[in-house]
């Protein structure tokens, strides 16, 4: 064995084992650190004594014993992660490869020999170890924190590669014969794996679509009952100025009555009751949720002069919860009231109407509104490309689909309708 050989062995030995730390997420304390060092250094002896003492191409029968399974035994002891150890060390080995095949093609265009090979492996060494651990380490060792299925996905080909390298190359001699079967197996589970790749992303992007609009509607619900809060927090302190105020407007009518000034009597009656009447909450059903959805909506639709026409009959209890309910009934009036407030501007009728009910443990909810634009549909249901508009109406979807029920959208005559069954 030349003296190049014998330093490529212990550089590659290095470079393994130091990719293969870096890829565990080890909190490092000094009693680690030199466990660590001192379990490197036994390695590095005992594969000494072997490369010495016997055949080298016996040596490289047993390297997974005398130190890929060491190495993993010492990263499981320092991570408490076995299954994440062994995926690391094969990993690293895995890294390895590409010092190895970029010496096989600068020998192979300069028709080179094994020490120009060994040389080469020496000089790309500490390029590609220092790229790994700054651009790759940090990501691999994320992974560790991921399932067990996510890591065994993310281990599957390496494990493959370190079997198929053994079996093929250092066990056998399959690969060098060129069997094809042997020859395409990596090209082949590069391709599986592009395939689960592809599947897993979108399946994780479906999620974490979900995931999105599941964070709109609750953006959504807190908006909407911080609404209702405000609104009510206005009407109780209505009340409690009315109430203050009740002897004054007391004291005012018995004057007026004493000075025989009924008329006047009469007319400030009138005015504190339409005072009243505008501040109160509206009633429509018995479900004090929807009530506070319909007044304030109703409230905002006067102010702006449309008009809105609300016939409703839920009951309290339904199978909704309130909080999805506020969701439908806030994002489709607020839908129909931003396309009135379009028609008004270009001097076009508008108005709402709305009719709700509960049957046989089913709400149906009906909304029409006046709408001037050409609305765009796909697969049924409305889109815009307007920047933070839609969010209401997959808001919608989503609360629908999330009790198994129905939608519809449509536009008819200059009017839009929306249907739901839930």
């Amino acid at each position: 064995m030349s003296n190049i050989y014998l330093i490529n062995l212990f550089t590659v030995g290095a470079f393994g084992m130091i990719l293969s730390i870096a890829f565990c997420d080890i909190q490092w304390t000094r009693t680690k650190v030199l466990l660590m060092a001192g379990s490197m250094a036994a390695v590095f002896i005992m594969q000494g004594i072997f490369y010495f003492g016997m055949d080298p191409a016996i040596v490289e029968y047993i390297y997974p014993l005398i130190t890929h399974l060491p190495l993993i035994v010492v990263l499981s002891m320092l991570s408490k992660k076995c299954l994440w150890s062994a995926i690391s060390v094969m990993i690293a080995y895995l890294c390895c490869q590409t010092r190895r095949w970029l010496a096989l093609l600068i020998v192979a265009v300069f028709v080179g020999d094994s020490v120009m090979q060994d040389t080469i492996e020496l000089l790309v060494t500490l390029p590609i170890l220092l790229l790994i651990l700054h651009f790759a380490a940090p990501s691999v060792r994320t992974v560790s924190h991921y399932t067990k299925s996510v890591q065994l996905q993310f281990g599957l080909v390496p494990a493959l590669y370190y079997v198929f390298d053994y079996l093929t190359r250092i066990y056998t001699n399959l690969l060098s014969k060129g069997v094809l079967a042997v020859v395409e197996f990596m090209p082949f589970v590069c391709s599986v794996a592009y395939i689960i790749f592809v599947v897993q992303t979108s399946r994780e992007r479906g999620i974490r679509t979900y995931l999105e609009q599941t964070q709109q509607i609750l953006n959504l619900q807190v908006t909407q009952a911080i609404r209702e809060i405000e609104m009510l927090r206005e009407s109780w302190q209505m009340t409690k100025t009315y109430r203050h105020d009740l002897r004054h407007h007391l004291q005012y009518l018995s004057s007026c009555i004493e000075n025989g000034q009924l008329d006047r009597a009469q007319e400030y009656i009138h005015e504190i009751y339409s005072e009243i009447e505008s501040n109160r909450i509206m009633h429509f059903c018995a479900n004090e949720a929807a009530n506070l959805v319909f007044s304030a909506f109703a409230r905002r639709a006067g102010d702006y002069g449309i008009p809105i026409r609300i016939e409703t009959g839920i009951p309290q209890d339904i199978p909704i919860a309130d909080s999805d309910l506020c969701v439908l009934l806030s994002n489709a009036l607020e839908n129909a009231l931003h396309a009135c407030q379009n028609c008004k501007e270009k001097g076009l009728a508008a108005s709402i109407e709305v009719l709700a009910y509960e049957k046989n443990g089913k709400c149906f909810l009906q909304f029409i509104n006046s709408c001037e634009e050409r609305i765009k549909f796909y697969h049924g249901i409305p889109i815009t490309d307007k920047p933070g508009h839609g969010m209401g109406v997959r808001s919608i979807c989503a609360v629908v689909e999330k009790y198994n029920g129905m939608y519809s959208f449509w536009v008819n005559d200059n009017k839009f309708i929306l249907r739901m069954l839930l």
